[in-house]
């Protein structure tokens, strides 16, 4: 049974940091493309970044480029997200995701997800 479980969320003033982490269980996590994903309060779930089974590769958002960096263990099964520079727009849940073989950016395209942590930026 695939299990994906978020942390580090919080509230965190603008212009500050935060670590998500995203502890993951039953599954070959190193054959996984894994991925975190927002959602904003009465909007849609939206791509933040992604990272590859092969060399690590990565993708990011255009609004979190240059601020936030994913990255993964996969002797640990646990992928993170750096998140600097934090602005209130960055409010949200944010989830991570896993499906085997090739990541995307589309939430479709992935089978596992977590619970979401929230993380919320004041002005």
């Amino acid at each position: 049974q695939v299990q994906l479980v978020e942390s580090g969320g919080g509230l965190v003033q603008a212009g500050g940091s935060l670590r998500l982490s995203c502890a993951a269980s039953g599954l070959t996590f190193s054959r996984y493309g894994v991925a975190w994903f927002r959602q904003a309060s009465g909007k849609e779930r939206a791509f933040v970044a992604t990272i590859n089974t092969s060399f690590g590769l990565t993708a990011y958002a255009d609004s979190v480029k240059g601020r936030f960096t994913i990255s993964r263990d996969n002797a640990k099964n646990t992928l993170y997200l750096q998140m600097n520079s934090l602005k209130p727009e960055d409010t949200a849940i944010y989830y991570c995701a896993a499906r085997p073989g090739v990541a995307g950016t589309r939430p479709v395209e992935y089978d596992y997800w977590g619970p979401g942590t929230q993380v919320t930026v004041s002005s």
